[in-house]
């Protein structure tokens, strides 16, 4: 039987495999080995007998114990002179002097202390007495999946997926976990401990993987490259979830419904949806979201912050969405394009409600004309013109209007409000779509064009009116004698033969 060596008691890494070690795992190695080469020192070993026929017989074996040399030496240096002695863990088995050697009655193995014996054992209690676990075997095969691990307790943590077993409670929210891990991240979202700090900005992290993935912004590194297309990442989940658009693989599947999903926080966002869980709350309002990111969003109407500035114009943006259509103005790019007439859209609801003219489908139809919707609000309000409700009244005069919009415009006839302001005279008034129109007066830009006669017109309610000469709608029908119009004002004009009602009076008869 052989002596116990130094190799029984060390741990060795190759380069490779030292670089695949983060920060923590690296100072943990020190401090095990520190705590080793103080226990060998302290029973008298010396090394200076084997480092001189190492140097000559084993090139590689020395290279590995300058490795160790360079893993352990500490920031004082006060181990660097001794761990540069390292023997050659392969030809010296010198006895240890005075130690009790422990045997492992399985394999044989022996060590210096019970308590490492202890740790070998498990690793024969783990699988079957007396079989070679070779290394990168799987022995532990998923019944569910048919996935295989090396190590019973990654097999366990495994199983979790499958059972939903979930351990790990936390004491503060109650939420609970399946992997420890997991769990011991969780608890610095009550402790605010973030204990991965950026040298370079000073910008602290809960997580050692977003810390990791913040350092490439400074390094500017993209290690992760697509096969098929070439791009690069700096994330690892960013890159399989972009390998995931070629592959099109959706690996996330709901049990209520079935819908899969590419993104794993995507699925968690539907999920609420049959839940109902709103995790995130507003401290301003309390309104509570089941989005981070559309609580964060929300939080900037509180905030008025407004990160997305365009470098055009200088306009700055609360939601990226409103960003990037709004740089379209200046590129000119018209993403959305109908197939049936050629024409092209900035925003995506825009195509959307194109749509419906050409199909006369969508999720909202009214039963009174058969006329379609792609927005909830907008069919409401199209509702009220057949109902006549008109929810919305004015306190100075008592004018009612059947949207809310409207409402807002007709309450600044009386403040006199006209935040929107022309920049090439001045001009103000007092809706947006008016500025609008008005700037059309300076650039000549009529976008509107009409396919019949090719008139061209730089308001749409004027090409909407226009198009009815040629088709001969007419959406406006009297209730009392059945007569209908093609525009409302002729409408407005003829309920007034009706109801009497004489609205423009003679100013010169007041003054006489």
């Amino acid at each position: 039987m052989d002596s116990v060596a130094f190799e029984d008691v060390a741990v060795n890494f190759t380069k490779e495999e030292w670089a695949l070690l983060d920060l923590s795992q690296k100072a943990l190695y020190r401090d095990v080995m520190q705590e080793t080469f103080i226990n060998l020192a302290s029973i008298g070993e010396n090394w200076n007998d084997h480092n001189s026929e190492d140097k000559q017989k084993n090139q590689g074996r020395n290279l590995r114990g300058h490795m160790v040399e360079r893993l352990c030496e500490k920031k004082e240096g006060q181990f660097r002179e001794t761990i540069s002695q390292v023997p050659d863990l392969k030809r010296n088995k010198k006895a240890l002097p005075g130690v009790k050697p422990y045997e492992c009655s399985v394999c044989g193995k022996v060590y210096m202390c019970h308590s490492s014996l202890n740790r070998h054992m498990k690793s024969h209690n783990e699988c079957k007495p007396y079989e070679c676990h070779k290394y990168g075997e799987k022995l532990y095969e998923c019944k569910e999946c048919g996935k295989t691990f090396s190590f019973r307790s990654s097999f366990r943590i495994h199983e979790r997926t499958h059972t939903g077993e979930k351990p790990y409670k936390c004491k503060e929210c109650g939420k609970a976990f399946s992997w420890p891990s997991s769990f011991q991240i969780h608890e610095r979202t009550h402790t605010g401990e973030k204990p991965y700090e950026c040298k370079e900005c000073g910008k602290a992290f809960i997580y050692h993987t977003t810390f990791r993935g913040h350092m490439r912004m400074h390094t500017g590194e993209k290690p992760y490259k697509c096969k098929e297309c070439g791009k690069t990442f700096s994330h690892p989940s960013s890159f399989r979830n972009h390998e995931r658009t070629h592959s099109g693989e959706k690996p996330y599947e709901c049990k209520q419904c079935g819908k899969a999903f590419r993104y794993y926080q995507t699925f968690q966002i539907h999920e609420r949806t049959h839940t109902g869980e709103k995790p995130y709350q507003c401290k301003q309002c309390g309104k509570a979201l089941s989005c981070p990111t559309s609580f964060r969003s929300h939080e900037r109407i509180h905030t008025g912050e407004k990160p997305y500035k365009c470098r055009k114009c200088g306009k700055a943006f609360s939601f990226p969405s409103s960003f990037r259509k709004h740089e379209r103005i200046h590129t000119g790019e018209k993403p959305y394009d109908c197939k049936e007439c050629g024409k092209a859209f900035i925003s995506l609801p825009s195509y959307r409600r194109h749509m419906i003219m050409h199909t006369g489908n969508g999720p909202y139809k009214c039963k009174e004309c058969g006329k379609a919707f792609d927005c909830p609000s907008s069919f409401q309000i199209h509702e009220r013109t057949h109902t006549g409700e008109k929810p919305y009244e004015c306190k100075q005069c008592g004018k009612a209007f059947s949207c809310s919009s409207s409402f807002r415009m007709h309450e600044r006839t009386h403040t006199g409000e006209k935040p929107h302001e022309c920049k090439q005279c001045g001009k103000a008034f007092s809706c947006s779509s008016s500025v609008r129109i008005h700037e059309r007066t300076h650039t000549g830009e009529k976008p509107y064009e009409c396919k019949q006669c090719g008139k061209a017109f730089s308001c749409s309610s004027s090409f909407r009116m226009h198009e009815r000469i040629h088709t001969g709608e007419k959406p406006y029908e009297c209730k009392q004698c059945g007569k209908a119009f093609s525009f409302s004002s002729s409408f407005r004009m003829h309920e007034r033969t009706h109801t009497g009602e004489k609205p423009y009076e003679c100013m010169k008869g007041l003054l006489l």
